[in-house]
């Protein structure tokens, strides 16, 4: 499938979380097994080629799509977590999002020192998450300077924020005028 098909597989929610936002809603996509399998091949040909050692997915979506990328190309998956919900000592970042301010997590002898991670997620608005988990990457020690998406919604202005950092940006698709 080519990524034009995948994104006729995206649901648009109108008014969700809030009036006049247009929710882009991967349910559809995942929920259709040759549509995922395929979304999950083109993440997985961008990842190889940056050369990636582990994966990083943030909670909860980025467990679908950086999971089943590391799968595919039997690489490990670091998982980036909401506050309180791992059972070691962690480091984390607060940061702003488009509808309040958050924290992520992680334990930081997850990634290995100079290891090349590459960040998967299913989409990318205002960057505030996908940059809070470049920070905590950095922290580790790892190399993070490639993060990729399913979903862009350029003028939201997280890509170009992610490339101010340093980080190579790549969607599969995007959505304007969200």
């Amino acid at each position: 499938m080519t990524p034009a098909e995948l994104k006729s597989m995206v649901r648009t929610v109108p008014d969700f979380p809030e009036p006049g936002i247009r929710f882009r809603d991967i349910t559809t996509l995942i929920g259709d097994g040759p549509s995922l399998a395929a979304t999950v091949g083109l993440l997985a040909e961008h990842v190889h080629k940056a050369g990636a050692d582990a994966i990083a997915g943030m909670e909860a979506r980025g467990f679908i799509f950086g999971a089943a990328v590391a799968v595919e190309l039997g690489l490990g998956f670091l998982p980036i977590r909401k506050p309180g919900k791992l059972p070691v000592e962690t480091i984390g970042v607060d940061y702003s999002l488009e509808y309040g301010t958050d924290r992520l997590e992680m334990d930081p002898g997850a990634s290995g020192h100079g290891h090349n991670v590459v960040i998967v997620d299913d989409l990318i608005a205002t960057g505030g998450t996908a940059l809070a988990a470049v920070h905590l990457l950095r922290k580790t020690g790892a190399s993070c300077d490639n993060a990729l998406f399913v979903i862009d919604l350029p003028d939201l202005g997280g890509a170009a924020r992610l490339r101010e950092a340093g980080v190579t940006v790549d969607a599969l698709m995007e959505f304007e005028g969200d």
